[in-house]
């Protein structure tokens, strides 16, 4: 999932080389996993030359294994990508996602979408 996500930006142009936030990603796992429980993840990095915090969600339907505390698999991942200047924001986007999604269901909602038009409807509504 890492991998895909990293990607994703890739292609976005949030980030302009894959193979680094991937490894950047893998490096900030390795320090302790980035899953909170209830089938979420929060996979975050610094990287340079960002001018904001960017965020991408991935869901995964099977659930992929992260090393959660609960031992669940996680199925909705929130990657956080932050400028390394700014320690401040990264830690503020972290919190209010894991606030976010421990609110109101989000999780099971977001879980139910199909269409990313429908994820962002949700997250925008809900003031995601």
């Amino acid at each position: 999932m890492l991998r895909a996500l990293a990607d994703e930006m890739a292609k976005a142009g949030v980030v302009p080389d894959s193979d680094l936030t991937y490894r950047r990603l893998v490096e900030r796992e390795e320090l302790g996993s980035t899953a909170i429980g209830s089938g979420v993840a929060i996979p975050h990095c610094k990287m340079e030359n960002l001018r904001r915090v960017e965020v991408a969600i991935g869901l995964s339907r099977e659930g992929v294994e992260f090393e959660s505390e609960d031992g669940k698999p996680a199925q909705l991942f929130f990657l956080v990508i932050s400028p390394t200047d700014s320690p401040a924001a990264h830690l503020r986007s972290l919190a209010a996602i894991s606030k976010w999604v421990k609110a109101d269901r989000h999780v099971e909602r977001l879980l139910a979408l199909e269409e990313p038009e429908d994820i962002w409807a949700l997250l925008q509504e809900e003031g995601g």
